[in-house]
C-alpha cells in the first residue's frame, strides 16, 4: 500500500502551533472575552472561543504568554477573515481566522518571540 503525499503547505507564512489564553473585545466594545489562541503566524491567528462573532468584525486582541517568571502579553488589532464551528468531546463553540490589521513595532517582536522554537507546543 502506498503512503498518501504530504499535503503541500500552500501559505507564504507557515503556521506555528500554540495554547495560550486571549482577551478580546469587539472594537470600541467596553466587555472583554475570552479565548485561546490554537496557532499563528506573523500575518494572524487562529482562536477557539464560546462566542458568535461575524466574519468582518475587528477585534482589538491581548494574547497572554509566560515571559521568564512573570506573564505578559502582546497587543493587536485584527479582522475576523472567517469561521467555522468547532465541536469537541466536551466543548462547542467556534474557531476563527484572523488577520492582522494594525501592530506596533514593539508588539511585533513580541509576537516573533511567541512563533520561536521556544514556545511551540
Amino acid at each position: 500500500m502506498d503512503k498518501p503525499t504530504p499535503r503541500k503547505e500552500k501559505r507564504k507564512v507557515p503556521r506555528i502551533s500554540m495554547d495560550f489564553p486571549l482577551e478580546y473585545r469587539v472594537l470600541d466594545a467596553p466587555d472583554a472575552r475570552g479565548g485561546l489562541v490554537v496557532d499563528g503566524s506573523k500575518r494572524g491567528l487562529r482562536i477557539h472561543s464560546i462566542e458568535n462573532i461575524p466574519v468582518g468584525t475587528r477585534l482589538k486582541i491581548a494574547v497572554i504568554f509566560p515571559k521568564e517568571f512573570q506573564m505578559t502579553n502582546f497587543e493587536v488589532t485584527a479582522e475576523i477573515i472567517w469561521k467555522d464551528i468547532y465541536l469537541t468531546e466536551g466543548w462547542s463553540g467556534y474557531q476563527y481566522g484572523l488577520k492582522f490589521i494594525v501592530i506596533e513595532k514593539g508588539e511585533f517582536r513580541k509576537l516573533k518571540e511567541l512563533l520561536s522554537d521556544k514556545y511551540q507546543t
